[in-house]
């Protein structure tokens, strides 16, 4: 039996903008554990991503904090990470929305947010064509890159498309089980191994 597949190692990639840090099984910080964060910018000096697979414990919605919306289809807003829980972002597909940044990936970050809210008004669909967060998550410098020579990532390139069908709750094991093999095995590794 080959026992190295029991051992938990990061893929070693570098992410991009717009690639996914798949949390290890073994990480269990109670920011990132079982996290999928979406990759927004990484450099030697900073890295920022958005968390797109945890709620918060007391549901947040868009038409709670936006008056325009509060008439409009109820839209979750999803923790997107502990820095800035202030601010919210938007990940969508819609290409043509101004000012929104290309993730590389069949998704876009922001943009015009009033153009935004009237796409969401006219009763266009939401519903695997944007999700919203609040807050992001950061690393200074040189902190992503020990954080993945520490096995405590694994990288990949999504498609953005299939991460906005994924309902949340069940991100981190997709995700880890289409990269195949051992990582299909870590992604059933249980979140308290003591519990079993």
């Amino acid at each position: 039996m080959n026992m190295q597949i029991f051992q938990v190692k990061s893929n070693r990639r570098t992410p991009t903008t717009g690639s996914l840090l798949l949390a290890s099984p073994l990480l269990h910080d109670y920011h990132f554990a079982r996290t999928v964060i979406l990759t927004v910018t990484h450099s030697e000096e900073e890295s920022m991503g958005l968390i797109i697979n945890k709620n918060f414990r007391y549901r947040l919605y868009l038409n709670q904090l936006i008056p325009e919306l509060a008439e409009g289809p109820v839209i979750p807003i999803y923790k997107g990470g502990p820095v800035e829980r202030n601010t919210i972002f938007f990940i969508h597909t819609l290409a043509d929305l101004e000012g929104a940044f290309d993730l590389k990936n069949g998704l876009y970050l922001n943009g015009n947010f009033e153009a935004l809210q009237a796409y969401i008004l006219e009763g266009n669909p939401i519903a695997e064509k944007m999700r919203f967060f609040a807050g992001y998550a950061g690393w200074g410098k040189g902190q992503l890159t020990d954080e993945i020579a520490e096995d405590s990532w694994i990288v990949s390139s999504p498609d953005g498309k299939q991460l906005l069908e994924t309902p949340p709750n069940q991100m981190w094991e997709y995700c880890m089980s289409e990269l195949g093999d051992p990582y299909r095995l870590w992604a059933k590794y249980p979140l308290y191994p003591s519990f079993n």
